[in-house]
């Protein structure tokens, strides 16, 4: 546990403790000993749940000794939390239905009062609980509360992310995300060299840097501003210019290859975050690797959908397959990896293919105009994460691109159906406008 409590006051506590998941309930021990020696019990779950939230986010993000100071007055609770990352905790926008990013969000529903104050050896994360019943106006927090980092020219390396791809970048980080927690979760009671916090705690500083310079694209989730907005080049940047500091260098190189390793297990089923999209891996791969060997002093390489490829099929399908090929209408089969499994005769007809071997087993995106290919992948794999669906079970009119290289206007209608052992069949059905 944590050292012995610097605090002389009945009404104030201080204790460092250890980047261990001890340290959570050890912090919340400390909390509620503190309100019921004052006579604050009124104060107990509200202060309970919010200390264990900071405390938790400082672990994983962190991985440094954590500084717990709280103290009672005629006002209420203050509690500060300090760490030894310099990041500020950012509240994430991602679906209702992902498993990570709330954190922030219940911390300003919780508290009356909450900042974050940067200083040399990190940052303090602070909140203040008066009456819980009170329903007072929640604080923003300033950016003028928090000065900026200070670096100089020798602590930093620029590295230039060409062609960077925003909407890909956006779900690959909700997914990373996700795939680390779990990939935690499932590894603190491996006997290993690795220390799994540390671990986490370096992979969460490359994604923070990410998040703090990498723009969002700011596209509308209704269906028919999706397909207008969501196309390139209005979704990519021609480059990306980041500050990396010196000694996060090396956790970009973690980053990849604990996300390499927490697919694995997706894959064994050992973590329920299923595996992604195989230009999500490219793209996680080409970004860690661009911040490596820049540092290095390499020149930028651009990213490109071209490199992509994907794992040869192996496993059977449990689902006949005929009852697509033999069907009337124009319809297209296709599974979780985003693979063409089956095609019918008409389908293959508008799109200009002969025979089904030519289609069949490649992926989606063969018949995906290339300024739509980015908009198809982030969405199929947030659909897969937490169920966002924009476009599935409506007609949507859409280009499909032919095997001559021309584009055919189409009615699609996309149905999704779960199997059983992770697997989801995807139905299209085409019909040329």
């Amino acid at each position: 546990m944590g050292g012995a409590s610097t605090a002389s006051r009945p009404d104030a506590v201080e204790r460092r403790l250890p980047p261990e998941p001890a340290s959570v309930g050890e912090a919340r021990r400390l909390v509620r000993d503190l309100l019921v020696a004052s006579d604050r019990e009124d104060l107990l779950e509200s202060g309970a749940l919010v200390v264990s939230e900071v405390v938790t986010n400082a672990l994983l993000h962190a991985g440094t000794p954590i500084d717990v100071a709280a103290w009672v007055d005629g006002t209420g609770l203050r509690v500060e939390v300090s760490d030894g990352s310099p990041h500020l905790p950012a509240r994430r926008r991602y679906a209702t239905t992902a498993g990570t990013g709330r954190g922030m969000l219940m911390l300003e529903s919780v508290v009356d009062d909450w900042g974050v104050t940067r200083h040399d050896r990190g940052k303090t994360v602070w909140f203040h609980l008066t009456d819980p019943a009170a329903n007072a106006e929640r604080q923003e927090l300033q950016e003028d509360e928090a000065p900026a980092r200070r670096t100089t020219a020798g602590d930093v390396v620029r590295v230039e992310l060409l062609n960077m791809p925003l909407l890909l970048h956006a779900a690959w980080q909700e997914h990373a995300e996700a795939l680390l927690r779990e990939y935690l979760l499932a590894s603190l009671d491996d006997e290993s060299d690795i220390n799994p916090i540390q671990m986490h705690a370096d992979a969460t500083d490359a994604i923070a840097i990410l998040e703090e310079q990498v723009p969002r694209a700011d596209v509308a989730m209704d269906p028919d501003e999706l397909m207008a907005g969501a196309t390139e080049p209005f979704v990519s940047l021609p480059a990306v210019v980041l500050e990396v500091p010196l000694a996060s260098v090396p956790h970009f190189r973690t980053l990849s290859d604990a996300i390499e390793a927490s697919i694995g297990l997706a894959r064994t089923g050992r973590i329920l975050t299923p595996p992604t999209q195989p230009e999500v891996r490219a793209f996680r791969r080409w970004l860690c690797t661009e911040v490596v060997e820049q540092a290095r002093g390499r020149s930028a390489r651009p990213w490109s959908f071209a490199t992509t490829t994907a794992d040869p099929l192996t496993e059977p399908w449990p689902w006949d397959m005929s009852t697509v090929r033999t069907a009337a209408g124009g319809l297209i089969a296709a599974d979780e990896t985003n693979r063409i499994l089956a095609v019918s005769r008409e389908a293959l007809d508008i799109l200009g293919y002969d025979d089904p071997t030519q289609i069949e087993g490649r992926r989606l995106v063969t018949i995906i105009p290339e300024r739509y290919r980015q908009a198809h992948i982030a969405g199929f794999t947030l659909h897969l994460l937490v169920g966002r669906q924009p476009l599935v079970g409506r007609t949507v009119e859409v280009p499909a691109l032919r095997a001559d290289g021309a584009e055919v206007l189409v009615d699609l209608v996309v149905t999704a159906e779960k199997m059983g052992n992770g697997r989801t069949l995807f139905l299209a059905d085409i019909r040329r406008v």
